[in-house]
């Protein structure tokens, strides 16, 4: 690579469950060799969305090139996680060809993005494009994210930030700043509610800005990689309900991790989820389980009803097999009674 040529680098965003994570593993099967590294804004205490990205096997992505960033939203933490990040991944020998970001849920784009012209890198990286992946049928019904119930919930917690951030403004955010819109979940929407909400999704983005529509998150990346946008250089025709303030916080939220013994069959922890969901304000779950008589680990994945669960891989002869699920929700989650809600009857493996 020519030493002018700056490295392209596309920012991802979208609220849990909207499908970021099944996006970019079908971006890493699609690279046709392109060497990519990625960089992924994980909330939580285990590295969830990173292992599903790792056990894909990408020859173009190793796993020395996902780096796990777990110390909040990373629009927040430009300085002290993202920097030094970028510049470790410059230092490698051979560099990267593309650099994807994966934000956390609640991550504003535009702080991210102007943080690709200070001076450590602005010679040297460009942000190639802003990628929104909206949850279709949350944002048809006015919701946003896909749990109506948590979604209220985090709306009034936001009254107690230093500024107010409703998951509206939040959505607006990161669809103002993008250069490519994927809406997603399209299956689980008719084609009349559809087409009304990509026409008002539509008269929200700037007019240079794409939009495609999708079920199950599968763009490949000759539509998803060389926008060649340089968004760093046109912030002002980014808009932003932050604009004027100088940073924000997410401080309404928990995580914690649950760790249960080797389970002796996947429908009781799925019976557990659902109980847990049902009675507590917990907007995600995920994690791995051990499944007595599977070789594979059991990956889990839940936003409010939707819960999906398959076997990814292997367990490894150096790991430990046991399951571990991270719990996210609102500030105040009661860590023992979940604890126990997961605990109840779950059939451990003798």
């Amino acid at each position: 690579m020519s030493e002018h040529k700056k490295i392209p680098a596309t920012v991802v965003t979208g609220f849990l469950g909207a499908g970021k994570t099944t996006l970019i593993r079908h971006l890493l099967e699609t690279a046709n060799g392109k060497r990519l590294a990625l960089i992924i804004n994980e909330f939580g205490d285990i590295g969830v969305d990173g292992e599903v990205l790792k056990a894909c096997g990408s020859e173009t992505c190793g796993e020395e090139d996902i780096v796990e960033l777990a110390n909040g939203c990373l629009c927040c933490t430009v300085a002290d996680d993202f920097i030094p990040t970028i510049e470790a991944l410059l230092a490698r020998d051979p560099q990267p060809d593309h650099i994807v970001i994966e934000t956390s849920g609640l991550a504003l784009p535009k702080p991210l993005v102007r943080a690709f012209g200070w001076p450590e890198i602005r010679t040297r990286l460009t942000v190639d494009g802003v990628v929104a992946v909206v949850d279709g049928p949350a944002v048809a019904s006015g919701l946003f994210a896909a749990d109506p119930v948590a979604v209220q919930a985090q709306r009034e917690a936001d009254e107690a930030l230093d500024h107010d951030s409703p998951l509206e403004e939040v959505f607006e955010d990161q669809v103002y700043c993008a250069d490519l819109v994927i809406v997603n979940k399209t299956d689980e929407m008719t084609p009349e509610v559809l087409g009304a909400t990509s026409r008002e999704l539509r008269a929200k983005l700037r007019p240079s800005v794409k939009m495609i529509e999708t079920s199950h998150a599968t763009i490949d990346a000759e539509i998803m990689l060389g926008l060649t946008a340089a968004a760093e250089d046109d912030l002002d025709a980014r808009p932003s309900h932050h604009d004027d303030e100088d940073d924000h916080e997410h401080d309404d939220f928990d995580s914690f991790v649950v760790e249960l013994p080797e389970l002796a069959s996947p429908d009781i922890l799925t019976d557990r989820i659902e109980a847990l969901f049902a009675q507590h304000d917990v907007l995600r779950l995920k994690g791995f389980a051990a499944i007595a008589g599977k070789d594979m680990r059991l990956l889990v994945q839940g936003v409010g009803t939707r819960l999906n669960s398959y076997f990814d891989r292997d367990w490894r002869t150096d790991e430990a097999r046991r399951t571990r699920l991270v719990v996210i929700g609102l500030h105040g989650l009661d860590k023992a009674a979940i604890e126990a809600v997961l605990q109840d009857d779950i059939g451990a493996a003798a």
